[in-house]
């Protein structure tokens, strides 16, 4: 869902639009995570998965709760509209950490796979709500700055690399022919398989943006992009061929992936992404 949100200042609609950014790019790591732990062949591999989530869970997730609990949720809760609201977004914090720690936890795949997935649930309903509500509720107040709240909140704001995108229009339509894309990532013949890194003998878990709003969408894939371990992948099925995600990639992460065309239209694109793994 695309909500526009009517800002009291310029800074405070900059500010909604850092933190949907940011929502984005966790929504899409973690969706990236839990995929990997669905699909995993091996139950070696599966709690392998579990342990990297849960350890992004408490470096990036809970840190981020802990971060809107003392610098939006205060002021949002001081108006009488968002107190029930707050309460019980609250609420919602305690069933996020509890299911990580019952993920970390997991005694097996089957477990592991239920715990991850009703993380990612809750977790989408729960930024649903920051984003359509709370983030309104605030910046529309103009006794509220909801930048100034959000100052120097590293871990609400992120690094939102994907704000980026708006400037390129829709996504794909972009002016350069294929041959610019070799100056920013690298690209293989599609099918080649020729990095070497092992990454395109498995079945890899696939993104399709096209069932991710515009505005967000370079946040998404990038979050995605962060849950992929080096000598692993994924694979991306965009709406267009996405020209200036891989430029904005590229210049994300210089050379650390490796880029191979599956399809090429009219109706999807489809590329295999492929982290360098570790020399």
């Amino acid at each position: 869902m695309n909500t526009i949100v009517i800002a009291s200042t310029e800074q405070d609609s900059d500010a909604v639009e850092a933190v949907k950014q940011h929502h984005a790019q966790m929504a899409g790591t973690l969706a990236a995570h839990v995929e990997r732990l669905i699909s995993a062949r091996t139950d070696e591999d599966a709690l392998a998965a579990r342990d990297e989530l849960v350890q992004w869970a408490e470096s990036d997730l809970v840190p981020h709760a802990k971060a809107e609990e003392s610098a939006m949720y205060p002021l949002a809760h001081a108006d009488s509209r968002g107190q029930l609201l707050v309460d019980a977004m609250l609420v919602e914090h305690q069933l996020i950490i509890g299911l990580v720690d019952s993920l970390r936890s997991a005694p097996s795949r089957v477990r592991a796979a239920a715990e991850a997935r009703a993380l990612a649930v809750t977790f989408d309903s729960h930024l649903a709500k920051e984003n359509d509500q709370i983030l309104p509720l605030l910046a529309s107040n103009p006794q509220v700055s909801l930048a100034g709240a959000l100052d120097g909140m590293h871990d609400l704001l992120g690094g939102h690399e994907g704000h980026a995108e708006e400037g390129h229009g829709e996504e794909g339509h972009g002016h350069a022919g294929h041959g610019e894309v070799a100056e920013s990532a690298p690209v293989e013949a599609a099918g080649s398989g020729a990095c070497g890194c092992g990454g395109h003998d498995e079945e890899l878990p696939e993104l399709d943006a096209r069932q991710v709003p515009h505005a967000i969408r370079h946040a998404t894939i990038f979050g995605a992009l962060d849950a992929v371990q080096p000598g692993k992948g994924m694979v991306l099925v965009a709406p267009h061929d996405p020209l200036p995600l891989l430029r904005q990639l590229e210049g994300r992460a210089p050379g650390v992936f490796t880029v191979d065309y599956l399809e090429r239209g009219p109706e999807a694109w489809r590329l295999r992404l492929v982290r360098a793994a570790v020399a």
